[in-house]
């Protein structure tokens, strides 16, 4: 990195940084992450579409070839052999993720749809609510009966003591006590259900990549800026399941209806385990539920208009998170005006918050949606 000085009369000294023009490595890297998502995780494939691109953008050149980013890529930790992590046969398996390279494209997720976003401090926000908490405002007040011992600044106690009583005769009384003001933290629960049914890549449109994205994103705001949150992913087909953070870059849309009932029930459970008291569902689908699975084990299935039978039982389970005081927040992550009908009915029975969008801008309007939950909820 060069400087340019600037000397100015009164004596100080300013530096105007010029950054260095970017690696060969960091400019690919970028798009590579960018693939990744889109194929999966799938390493090789992601190499096919970064070669195909080098032929008609020139990504590559005779100084920094695609073999040399695979090979920086290995080096950084980035990549590794799949046999490498099992037996130690190096080099006979097939290109695989590590937590690494899991974790940038996490970061790069959350770098593209929130900007730049730098760690902050455990508990970050606050509730406007002032008494007993956890966290040092760093104002102080005159003790009141009632009020924590904990929280007595003895500092600022001591000084009142002196003052009051002088040095010589040293003791402190009620009057001299001073508290220091603490906020309550807010802490937040959210089960984050993502649609993978099959008209999420249905007609020629990708709506499932930028889903990943969100969760991705998502994932790392919470990681970053409230670290005392906690944040759990369900999908949902035809059943739903949970997965592991670690597995979303390699979430795929399936061969599913949309089993929207089971995917509310999983949500449910796994929060009614959850010990702090504000709780949220949010979900991503981009279609009417046309799913259900009947006691018998076998599935009903409607992918025909609004079927009342479905739609009856996702209405029940809005109803029933309602009374848990759980606010799920519907992202339709499509525009066709009958799924409006249902929308509408859902969010009514559970007094919680739809947004009927395109994939425009639905990474910013779940984050700040995220952000005026918690403020709400406390």
């Amino acid at each position: 990195m060069t400087d340019k000085q600037f000397n100015f009369q009164q004596g100080f000294t300013f530096s105007k940084h010029i950054p260095e023009e970017i690696s060969h490595f960091d400019r690919v890297f970028d798009v590579f992450k960018d693939l990744l998502t889109h194929t999966s995780g799938d390493i090789e494939e992601a190499f096919e579409w970064l070669d195909m691109l080098d032929k008609e953008y020139d990504i590559f050149t005779d100084e920094y070839t695609l073999e040399d980013f695979e090979e920086d890529l290995r080096k950084r930790g980035y990549i590794t052999k799949e046999d490498d992590s099992e037996d130690g046969n190096s080099g006979k398996g097939k290109n695989i993720l590590t937590a690494k390279l899991e974790a940038a494209l996490r970061e790069y997720a959350l770098d593209q749809i929130f900007g730049k976003l730098k760690k902050s401090g455990i508990g970050n926000h606050r509730t406007n609510k002032s008494g007993v908490g956890d966290e040092r405002d760093g104002e102080n007040r005159n003790f009141q009966y009632g009020d924590d011992l904990s929280s007595i600044n003895m500092t600022e106690s001591l000084k009142n003591a002196q003052i009051n009583n002088g040095i010589s005769d040293l003791r402190m009384t009620e009057d001299d006590l001073i508290v220091e003001e603490t906020k309550h933290k807010a802490q937040m629960s959210t089960v984050l259900m993502i649609d993978i049914s099959h008209s999420m890549i249905l007609y020629g449109e990708d709506r499932i990549t930028p889903a990943k994205k969100v969760a991705m994103a998502l994932v790392e705001l919470i990681k970053r800026k409230y670290p005392k949150d906690s944040i759990d992913i369900i999908v949902f087909g035809n059943e739903a399941w949970p997965i592991k953070i670690k597995d979303l870059p390699y979430l795929q849309v399936g061969p599913y209806h949309t089993n929207t009932v089971a995917g509310l029930e999983l949500a449910m459970d796994i929060l009614r385990r959850k010990r702090n008291t504000n709780k949220q569902i949010f979900m991503i689908t981009d279609g009417k539920p046309s799913c259900l699975k009947l006691p018998t084990g076998e599935y009903y299935m409607n992918s025909v208009g609004l079927d009342e039978k479905i739609v009856s039982e996702c209405l029940n389970k809005a109803a029933q998170a309602r009374k848990l005081k759980i606010p799920i927040t519907t992202f339709m992550i499509a525009q066709d005006p009958y799924l409006r009908q249902f929308v509408n009915a859902f969010t009514a029975q559970n007094k919680g918050k739809a947004f009927l969008t395109g994939l425009s801008g639905l990474g910013q309007m779940i984050f700040e949606d995220y952000e005026k939950n918690r403020i709400k909820r406390i």
